[in-house]
């Protein structure tokens, strides 16, 4: 049985890295909708070299895995499958941001050419681009029965990808409101909570547009699963004010952590994933799912177009949904755990610190919280230039 690094915990993917929204190919091509750019479902798959090539090429984000304690060049369930299965999975941490990552690989799938690449992670407003330029290839769930048993019923079927059929949830996460519980003095509950005068020039906000959007539409009652252009504007009228009145400090990428952290901040939008890190050195730091709700959100595995291994990419897919692996990965990463039977797993461990992280609604959300959970309705092709334009004015990118 694994167990949890004492009180040390690995630094979170989120905390060091940074949204850049730039993706000038990105809104090109998915705000045009170029025709050359689609790939129609005949013309997806490529010959499968899985028999004879027992290898998977997998591109990922950094700090995004298990490594071993004493070797952080080793990964255990990477090894594990290796082992299992005489797969050699190909592991590169080069995602950095799905903008960049859309435009290094875009050309390519454009012109119907390999990318080199079996499997890929992205953020699920990015596979929804993929997945509307037929840019990644339906999964046989036939040759994964863990994906079929155990994805999270929440996250089975969103909107740009009906029934999961071209993704499958890596890992998970909520964006919600993290505070200092000792400096503000009270308990933050809803999200107007945040535009308190005692807060005023103490609060941040998230910068990119996919990331801050939604939690603040929740904060004014809207059902983020079906939310219209007014209500969009209706947030940056507000958004606006608040700049102009001093009550919202800046706009920031994952950087935020160190503004929470210093107590420059007292409270801002933040990831679940980040403020799991953040209470190991603070217990005062504390995340909420507000009572008008929550976004939940996933980053997701593709197959690309004319992936050369796709059937070992399926299986690999598949292997990280056996609870045990998922339980062991949930461990590392501690974000939401797309797999909920991974919870009665680590609530086995002997390690009792393990054993504690069955119990965490911020990795296994309880019923209770999941009621506030919504997963967003994606910007469309079309919208998406106009809500750049005016959300990147008011947030000075």
């Amino acid at each position: 049985m694994f167990v949890l690094r004492g009180n040390v915990r690995p630094p979170s993917r989120r905390s060091v890295l940074r949204a850049l929204g730039s993706g000038a190919l990105a809104g090109g091509l998915a705000g045009c909708g170029v025709p050359a750019a689609y790939v129609a479902p005949g013309d997806r798959a490529g010959q499968d070299r899985s028999t004879r090539e027992k290898r998977v090429n997998w591109a990922n984000w950094p700090l995004y895995i298990d490594t071993d304690d004493a070797d952080e060049s080793r990964r255990p369930t990477l090894e594990a499958f290796e082992r299992r299965t005489g797969i050699r999975v190909d592991y590169t941490e080069e995602i950095n941001d799905n903008d960049e990552f859309f435009g290094k690989v875009g050309p390519a799938l454009m012109n119907h050419q390999d990318t080199g690449r079996d499997l890929i992670v992205l953020s699920d407003w990015m596979c929804a681009r993929f997945v509307r330029l037929g840019w990644v290839q339906e999964m046989d769930r036939a040759a994964q029965p863990n994906v079929t048993a155990h994805l999270d019923p929440q996250l089975r079927s969103p909107a740009f990808d009906p029934g999961r059929a071209f993704t499958v949830p890596w890992q998970s996460g909520i964006t919600g409101i993290a505070y200092n519980r000792r400096k503000v003095g009270r308990e933050l509950r809803r999200l107007s909570d945040l535009w308190a005068d005692d807060l005023k020039g103490r609060v941040t906000l998230l910068s990119g547009l996919d990331e801050a959007f939604a939690l603040l539409m929740q904060g004014n009652g809207v059902d983020v699963t079906r939310w219209t252009a007014d209500d969009f504007h209706r947030i940056c009228d507000q958004v606006e004010a608040r700049v102009r009145a001093g009550h919202i400090r800046r706009f920031t990428g994952n950087d935020y952590i160190k503004d929470l952290a210093s107590g420059d901040v007292l409270a801002c939008q933040a990831y679940s994933g980040d403020v799991i890190q953040l209470q190991a050195d603070d217990p005062d730091i504390a995340f909420v799912v507000p009572e008008e709700g929550a976004e939940l959100w996933s980053e997701s595995l593709m197959i690309p177009d004319l992936a050369r291994h796709k059937t070992n990419a399926e299986r690999l897919v598949d292997h990280y949904y056996d609870p045990e692996v998922a339980a062991e990965l949930a461990a590392w990463v501690t974000y939401v755990c797309p797999v909920p039977a991974a919870r009665d797993v680590l609530a086995s461990a002997s390690d009792k610190e393990t054993a504690a992280l069955a119990e965490d609604p911020l990795i296994f959300p309880d019923d209770t919280m999941r009621s506030r959970l919504a997963i967003a309705r994606d910007i469309t092709p079309k919208e998406r230039p106009g809500f750049a334009r005016r959300w990147n004015g008011i947030v000075g990118l």
